[in-house]
């Protein structure tokens, strides 16, 4: 039986990022050290690099995200990058979206633990909840699938002028260009790389940016959208 590796203490930066949250930040990652590895959540091989290459990395993004607004974490996994994001900002609404129920399960015990009040857990696909869940701000992914499959999925639960947040490695040049004609197609109307966590992260944490127009998922998903509201209505109604 292999021995469980260890976390390591938390580095400096841990502190300047997550302030007055930086003791909920060292709870989870010890849950995900702990109860996320034995659930097959993350690998064992992550543990020793939890802080730098997930929990730090995923909360820079905060860096390009409005304030105040609404998120849906698409695929949120272990919470990656939703938790993070949620500790250092608590002007945000987040909905952590995973299809998994013992994801799901996790990121309720890590939720309820850490008192975020203001994230909301959903069990679901996201082509799934699309109509049953309010329209966001802004859409966040981490290592969930490629950009045009990504898009397909997250870009449709956005509001107009929305826009989708997702974390990439050093392939996000090329994915945006085997994207370009899916994510028109989907109503994107402008799409950007950022590279955000200057003095935090090393290497720089990259960011795909889809900004779309009045129509989040093209004309194939207004229908969609205008058959769920009609629903919506009507069962109100009742």
């Amino acid at each position: 039986m292999t021995e469980a590796a260890e976390l390591p203490p938390a580095p400096e930066q841990a502190r300047e990022v997550f302030g007055e949250r930086f003791a909920d930040a060292v709870r989870y990652a010890e849950l995900l050290a702990e109860a996320g590895v034995q659930r097959g959540l993350i690998g064992p091989r992550e543990v020793p690099r939890l802080w730098e290459r997930h929990l730090l990395n995923c909360a820079v993004l905060s860096e390009a995200v409005p304030e105040g607004v609404t998120v849906c974490d698409v695929g949120s996994g272990a919470g990656l990058p939703g938790i993070p994001l949620a500790l250092v900002r608590e002007d945000l609404s987040i909905t952590l979206l995973e299809p998994l129920l013992r994801r799901t399960n996790f990121l309720t015990e890590v939720v309820e633990l850490l008192g975020l009040d203001h994230v909301t857990v959903v069990r679901g696909r996201a082509e799934e909840v699309m109509g049953k869940l309010p329209p966001v701000h802004v859409v966040t992914a981490r290592a969930v699938a490629p950009l045009d499959r990504l898009a397909a999925w997250g870009i449709p639960l956005l509001r107009p002028y929305g826009e989708m947040l997702a974390l990439k490695g050093d392939t996000a040049e090329e994915e945006l260009k085997a994207a370009a004609t899916a994510l028109t197609k989907l109503g994107a109307v402008s799409t950007s790389i950022l590279h955000v966590g200057e003095g935090v992260v090393d290497p720089l944490s990259t960011v795909v940016r889809v900004e779309v127009g009045e129509s989040p998922g093209g004309v194939r998903f207004a229908a969609k959208r205008a058959k769920a509201a009609r629903t919506g209505r009507a069962r109100r109604r009742r």
